[in-house]
């Protein structure tokens, strides 16, 4: 069923009033792979009436009002995607196209869009009921964070925004307790009552609060680098849901309160949220308006798994989705797949099984589930940790029944694959990457080594070029002996800090002598909230040595990294003026 995105669609529901209303920067698919269609299902599964207004026109109080105001709360989020990243390249040019939007033309999602919003609610809803950020913009930007497009440090968005509270983390259980709770209480316009004792909750207050940890305030960091770097120490290992202490943050004459983390999901929690009855396709509502994009992808894919042990330094999964892998059952996977196969326009090409990366379904850690995630050790980098139990075999297992299911005739594995646990997996490894090269590769297979200089690799905290090297001959010499020609797909990173013009000639001699091949899938380091990279971005400093650290920050000088990985030659920059 789709949530109603119009009055009239309310009605026919029965709905007189909504419940809740979640705004948000992507356009309205009910899929599960979009997060405001994910939350909404699922508080409407436990009784809630849940309306949505997708990319809303900021320009007129038409779209933002056309539902009415909810009786519980507002949902916010920007969308899949921080808005920023969404709206600009790494060197700051801004994006045409927009994957999310129906036509494909990047002109729906504002810049910043969770404070847009919330300010568009406040505009024309006075005194309105509290109002709930969420997503991965919120998500990642709760506390004082360095702001790339800004060059600055920015206060946590809740201040921000003027919001009531953030939702961060997978929040479809805070979300819902938030509900449960608002519906058995009256709203008086102060949080604190409210969301005290809800965890995975960031709310604003006038005080600390008794037994929180004191992280470094919004007034030092913006002057202070190595405050900064401690406040992100502490609030990255403060993120695991059995270890982590409830902490607080000054911003002015205000405290922003971080309750502890929700609990991991079990994997029955996982698999009711993606039985949920869900439309997989564009609401009707926005049909009319063109083809999105992000449909040819997600239409027919399939989510395994949540969660990555791979903490790279550049990327920010752990600290949204956690460190602790989550699986779903076999048993809901498949009926997921058998349920695609029924679907209007299926082929019986499943595009995608998978996660943040396919090859950790199924892999646990027993550690992690009592203790936590380790606080001074990483399950992958700098080798990989003996207490995880990496056996692929549930994975191989659960490929070979997906491709039984009558109606399929081809699953891919579209995700990216991380190879060095395939070389470490003495059970069952050569097996698995046999599996996918004979099953489920369209051609060629996704890795990401973004590097081959020992340095750089270090400071991404990603494996050395051993494990790749490794990868690469058994991943030929299953494809001789299959009489198959297909190739990898090779993902690298420039002007990641510490890299040199001097790292990237070292990065082309490799990738021309070891790999034999001129890279396509290039792409200039980003500096996004909440990664170990961006801290050391804005500090230039090697926050584990506490060393000084190269950073390249001219953008021209960017692109010219990028340009001797490609091979291609660097055009004059040119100079773009403010979006229209």
């Amino acid at each position: 069923m789709y949530l109603p995105t119009t009055k009239e669609e309310a009605l026919r529901l029965g709905w007189d009033k909504l419940d809740i209303v979640i705004i948000t920067g992507d356009a309205y698919i009910d899929s599960p792979f979009i997060g405001a269609a994910v939350i909404g299902n699922y508080l409407a599964h436990y009784g809630f009436k849940v309306g949505v207004i997708a990319q809303p026109s900021i320009d007129t109080p038409n779209d933002i009002k056309r539902l009415g105001e909810p009786s519980l709360y507002w949902g916010v989020t920007a969308g899949s995607v921080d808005s920023m990243v969404a709206n600009f390249t790494a060197t700051k040019k801004f994006r045409k196209q927009d994957d999310l939007t129906p036509g494909g033309i990047n002109l729906r999602r504002p810049d910043r869009a969770s404070i847009i919003y919330t300010n568009l609610i406040r505009s024309n809803f006075k005194n309105t009921k509290p109002i709930i950020l969420g997503g991965i913009e919120a998500s990642l930007r709760r506390i004082a964070h360095y702001d790339y497009w800004n060059d600055k440090i920015r206060r946590s968005i809740l201040f921000d925004a003027k919001a009531d509270a953030i939702v961060y983390g997978m929040g479809e259980k805070a979300a819902l307790e938030i509900a449960q709770k608002l519906s058995a209480t009256s709203w008086t316009g102060e949080g604190e009552g409210v969301f005290k004792d809800i965890k995975g909750i960031c709310y604003s207050s006038s005080a600390p609060r008794e037994g929180y940890m004191d992280i470094p305030s919004f007034e030092e960091v913006s002057i202070d680098k190595n405050a900064f770097i401690e406040m992100f120490d502490i609030f990255y290992r403060n993120n695991d849901p059995v270890t982590a202490r409830g902490l607080y943050q000054r911003h002015g004459n205000r405290c922003l309160i971080q309750n502890p983390p929700q609990p991991n999901l079990t994997t029955a929690e996982l698999d009711e949220i993606y039985e949920l009855s869900y439309e997989r396709n564009l609401h009707p509502y926005y049909r009319n308006m063109g083809r999105v994009r992000a449909m040819d992808t997600i239409t027919f894919s399939v989510t395994t798994h949540r969660g990555c042990y791979g903490e790279c330094n550049f990327c920010s999964i752990g600290m949204h989705q956690g460190r602790t892998v989550i699986s779903r059952s076999e048993e809901s996977i498949i009926k997921e797949v058998e349920n695609i196969t029924k679907l209007p326009g299926f082929t019986g090409f499943i595009a995608d099984v998978g996660g943040p990366t396919a090859n950790m379904y199924g892999i646990e850690c027993p550690r992690q589930a009592s203790t936590g995630a380790c606080t001074g050790k990483r399950c992958l980098f700098p080798e990989i940790c003996e207490t995880l139990q990496l056996n692929h075999g549930r994975q191989i297992e659960l490929l070979k029944k997906l491709r039984s299911i009558p109606g399929v005739k081809k699953i891919f594995v579209g995700s990216g694959i991380r190879y060095d646990m395939v070389v470490a997996d003495k059970k069952s490894g050569n097996d698995y990457l046999n599996e996918i090269v004979e099953h489920h590769v369209s051609g060629q297979i996704k890795i990401a080594p973004e590097h081959c200089d020992e340095q750089i690799l270090n400071l991404m905290g990603k494996p050395d070029t051993k494990s790749l090297k490794k990868f690469i001959a058994q991943f030929n010499d299953i494809n001789k002996r299959l009489k198959k020609n297909q190739f990898m797909t090779y993902y690298f990173i420039a002007a990641h800090p510490g890299c040199t013009m001097q790292n990237m000639r070292h990065l082309k001699d490799f990738v021309s002598r070891e790999l034999k091949l001129k890279p396509e899938q290039v792409q200039i380091f980003t500096p996004t909230p909440s990664c170990w990279s961006t801290v050391m971005y804005w500090t230039g400093i090697n926050p584990f040595t506490g060393k000084p650290l190269f950073v390249e920050k001219n953008d021209h000088k960017k692109d010219i990294q990028k340009a001797v990985l490609k091979s291609k030659p660097i055009q004059p920059r040119r100079l773009y003026g403010k979006r229209k």
